[in-house]
């Protein structure tokens, strides 16, 4: 069965309502044959990581960066994941308060660096999500996972 790991750092009610969007949407009823696992950025393996067939990650942008605990993630899957997860497809979203351009950029020269490719747009959200924010959210994780019903 293939896997769609969610990779996440959620520090506030902001992030939470994302994530939990992006759950919705990656373990909608229509989505069959795709095992789902969150892992907080702070306990995601480069085992996880290898088991995956895909990966989504949350960050809120902090000081104008990912969060450290997706850093942290990053730093300890790098080397590791580097030659066995080429081409692996990935999406992201981020929360900030004000601008999210520093962390996305990051996030992009990290997943270009390991070689994945985005199979998605990322959402980008300042301040309280709203509808469309959610809904944006909810397509990004059930794009990630339909796509690995026909093999993304």
């Amino acid at each position: 069965m293939p896997t769609l790991l969610i990779v996440h750092h959620t520090p506030s009610p902001n992030c939470q309502a994302m994530l939990e969007a992006v759950v919705s949407g990656a373990t909608a009823p229509e989505i069959e044959g795709v095992d789902v696992v969150r892992r907080p950025a702070l306990s995601a393996s480069a085992a996880d990581v290898l088991a995956a067939d895909a990966c989504l990650l949350g960050t809120p942008a902090n000081i104008g960066y990912m969060s450290g605990a997706l850093k942290h993630f990053f730093d300890q899957v790098y080397y590791p994941c580097l030659d066995a997860t080429q081409g692996r497809p990935y999406g992201c979203y981020v929360h900030g308060g004000s601008d999210v351009t520093g962390a996305l950029r990051a996030i992009d020269t990290i997943t270009t660096g390991l070689g994945w490719r985005r199979t998605a747009a990322p959402v980008t959200v300042t301040g309280a999500p709203g509808k469309d924010d959610i809904e944006a959210c909810w397509e990004l994780g059930a794009t990630l996972a339909a796509g690995l019903m026909g093999g993304i």
